[in-house]
């Protein structure tokens, strides 16, 4: 038996430096509960989330904030200059703060604040989610709705039941294991479009979600477990660009509204003005932004919903790990994002279009 083992131990994890045990779901959310107040503005934001991309809301969702948040303070700072905004167009926008914690790698780099949250290299999983759950809940309390991106399966276990919307990203959204876990998310999860431009496959996902699902999972004790889903009505597709190009132009919207509509989808689209739409510019998201409100004060009611990538201070910095100069205050350490005036301004131009289609 002992030459077995020692057999066993030549063979096994051969390139793994070690493991270290995380605190189980359940451990974090009895530290870090969820106040009433809290669950109401999580709650409301999925309802209204929903009700938009279903058609029975004739608002325009907007999705805006940071690529990725790397400094909570930062962060918070832009959800207080947010919050009065979403209040005062409240009656042309269903507005939802960007709270991206995860960040997707074509090679290497930062991994996000979950991985990572100290900046350091150190990979403080346990302290991150910690901190992104401790963040979500000071973000609702202020009484903004929740937009991220679930890269990991297990990380939803941690922060799921804050957030309002959810993504599931190019490189992972022909991914069936993520398939399967929008499959059971209680929020509105939409899945962009692939990195070549593929929207069929960001059509596939969403139609995948809908359906029931069993996959190997973790519950709350951090047990390894068989999850049973009854499927996610409240999938849909982000038009993102890719590798062809951009594809945020009223032909596009039209071909991929047809593409939804065939496949048993309800005819409405978000539109990421980011990432391939526009370069990854932040000069030039602005403009796509405005391209995007024309379409919609124009009548075009298959647009549901605008993403932007916005922060403080217009740009991105570089960022190496660890740090050792200090960072720009409010300054995006990833992709390029709009300035807060510009945002301002784009929310304003936002609920104009979004006033004028009700009159088309």
């Amino acid at each position: 038996m002992s030459t077995t083992l020692q057999d066993q131990s030549r063979i096994s994890d051969t390139h793994v430096a070690g493991f270290q045990s995380l605190a189980t779901p359940d451990d974090v959310r009895r530290r870090l509960p969820v106040p009433p107040r809290v669950e109401a503005v999580v709650r409301r934001g999925r309802e209204e989330i929903a009700a938009v991309l279903s058609g029975a809301d004739d608002r325009l969702l907007v999705i805006t904030g940071p690529c990725s948040v790397h400094d909570t303070s930062a962060a918070l700072d832009y959800a207080q200059r947010l919050r009065p905004l979403a209040e005062a167009y409240a009656d042309d926008l269903v507005v939802v703060m960007r709270s991206y914690f995860e960040k997707p790698r074509t090679t290497v780099g930062w991994k996000g604040l979950i991985n990572d949250p100290h900046l350091d290299g150190s990979h403080d999983i346990e302290a991150g989610l910690e901190i992104a759950r401790r963040f979500l809940i000071e973000i609702a309390t202020i009484g903004l709705p929740t937009a991220t991106e679930l890269l990991e399966p297990i990380t939803p276990q941690y922060i799921a039941e804050l957030i309002s919307w959810a993504a599931i990203g190019a490189r992972t959204t022909e991914s069936q294991i993520h398939r399967q876990l929008a499959s059971g998310l209680s929020m509105p999860v939409g899945f962009k479009n692939g990195t070549d431009g593929d929207v069929q496959v960001a059509v596939d996902g969403a139609v995948a979600a809908r359906n029931p699902q069993s996959f190997l999972g973790i519950d709350g004790d951090g047990r390894a477990a068989l999850a049973t889903t009854t499927g996610n009505p409240d999938s849909h597709i982000v038009l993102r660009g890719g590798r062809s190009g951009p594809n945020y132009s009223t032909d596009h919207v039209a071909a991929a509204i047809q593409q939804v509509s065939r496949s048993g989808l309800e005819p409405y689209v978000i539109i990421d003005a980011s990432h391939a739409n526009s370069g990854k510019d932040h000069r030039r998201q602005a403009e796509v932004v405005a391209q995007i409100a024309g379409q919609i004060a124009a009548g075009e009611r298959g647009i549901g919903g605008v993403m932007m990538e916005s922060f403080l201070v217009g740009g991105a910095q570089p960022l190496e790990v660890p740090v050792r100069h200090p960072l720009v205050y409010g300054q995006s350490v990833t992709d390029a994002c709009l300035s807060w005036e510009a945002t301002a301004q784009l929310l304003g131009d936002l609920a104009a279009a979004s006033r004028a289609r009700r009159l088309v």
